[in-house]
């Protein structure tokens, strides 16, 4: 299933891991494992977040691929399933209308 992974990152946190270079090898580790179709990087609310779309075959990597920022950068995840227009197109060509 196609998913959008929001890292938002605590700034005293990741203002270390940058210092220790340890960010670019989280980043780069996460960019390896899941091979995103999209990553993006931007501030949201005051905070370093990145955007990762991705194919997530199987719910048990969840862990191993959240751990990293959890422990890494004190970092906040969320996981929400994503739609390209082919799904959108094909979601939609299968409601039947009233």
């Amino acid at each position: 299933m196609r998913m959008l992974l929001k890292i938002q990152m605590d700034t005293p946190t990741s203002n270390e891991a940058i210092r220790q270079g340890k960010l670019l090898k989280i980043m780069e580790g996460a960019l390896q494992e899941l091979k995103p179709e999209a990553a993006y990087f931007t501030v949201e609310d005051g905070c370093r977040t990145g955007y990762l779309f991705f194919d997530l075959d199987d719910p048990s990597r969840m862990p191993v691929i959240s751990e990293p920022f959890f422990m890494g950068i004190n970092a906040k995840i969320h996981y929400s399933p994503v739609m390209n227009p082919e799904d959108l197109r094909k979601g939609l060509s299968a409601i039947t209308p009233s």
